[in-house]
C-alpha cells in the first residue's frame, strides 16, 4: 500500500530552517544543524535514513525548497535525497510556474501547477508505478518545506508524520506549524540518538 508521509527535520522551537533561507543561504543561518542526524555515524540514524529512502517511490517538495536544492550550493552527487543510498526517486514540485531550466537535470522532475492535492496524486502514480516495477510497496514522501507539510496535514492528505527533532534552538526561521484545523495524531515510535529524536505519528483523518 502506498502511504503519504511527511518527513521533515525541525528544531526544538519549531523551525524547519534558520533565518534568511534561500538559494544563496541554504537552510538559513544555523539551519544545517537540523540535518546533522542525516550525516551521523550512529547506527539508528543510518537505519532511519536508509529505510526512509528505500521506501520512497516519489518525493513532493515546494518551489522554495526546490530553488534551494537546485541552486548552485544545493544538492550534488554526494548530498541530497537518496544520495549514497539505493537510488533516487522521482521528484514532484508544487509551483505556480515551472522553472526555465533545471541544474539537476539527471534527476526525475515533475512540476505541478494545479496545487498540492494534484501534486500528491501525481506522486502517488509515480510511486505506484515504481512499486509495480520493483515488486515492493513504496511511499510518497513530502520532504518540505514547512508550508507544504503544514498544508498537507491541514488538507487531510497525510497518512503519517515523521519528525526528526534536532537538539537546537534556532530562535527564528521558517515555522513548521502556524495554525490551521486541529488534527489528531497517534504516536507510533520514538527513537533517540545524540543528534535527533525521531518521532513518527499516524494521522487520523
Amino acid at each position: 500500500m502506498t502511504r503519504i508521509i511527511a518527513d521533515i527535520s525541525v528544531s526544538l522551537d519549531g523551525f524547519v530552517t534558520g533565518p534568511d533561507p534561500g538559494p544563496d543561504n541554504g537552510l538559513g543561518t544555523g539551519g544545517e544543524a537540523l540535518h546533522a542526524w542525516a550525516f551521523s555515524d550512529d547506527p539508528d540514524d543510518r537505519r532511519i535514513l536508509s529505510e526512509g529512502t528505500a521506501r520512497s517511490g516519489a518525493v513532493v517538495l515546494g518551489r522554495r525548497l526546490f530553488d534551494v536544492v537546485d541552486g548552485p550550493d544545493g544538492w550534488d552527487d554526494t548530498v541530497g535525497y537518496g544520495a549514497g543510498e539505493v537510488g533516487r526517486p522521482a521528484f514532484v514540485v508544487v509551483t505556480s510556474s515551472p522553472p526555465e531550466s533545471v541544474r539537476l537535470a539527471d534527476l526525475d522532475w515533475t512540476f505541478v501547477t494545479t496545487g498540492l492535492p494534484d501534486a500528491v496524486a501525481a506522486a502517488r502514480e509515480r510511486a505506484e508505478a515504481a512499486a509495480s516495477a520493483g515488486g515492493k510497496d513504496l511511499d510518497v514522501v513530502l520532504m518540505g518545506g514547512g508550508a507544504t507539510v503544514a498544508s498537507a496535514l491541514e488538507a487531510g492528505l497525510l497518512d503519517m508524520l515523521a519528525l526528526h527533532l534536532a537538539p537546537v534552538v534556532l530562535g527564528a526561521g521558517t515555522p513548521l506549524f502556524t495554525g490551521g484545523a486541529p488534527r489528531t495524531l497517534v504516536q507510533r515510535s520514538v527513537v533517540s540518538t545524540s543528534t535527533a529524536t525521531h518521532l513518527t505519528y499516524d494521522v487520523l483523518r
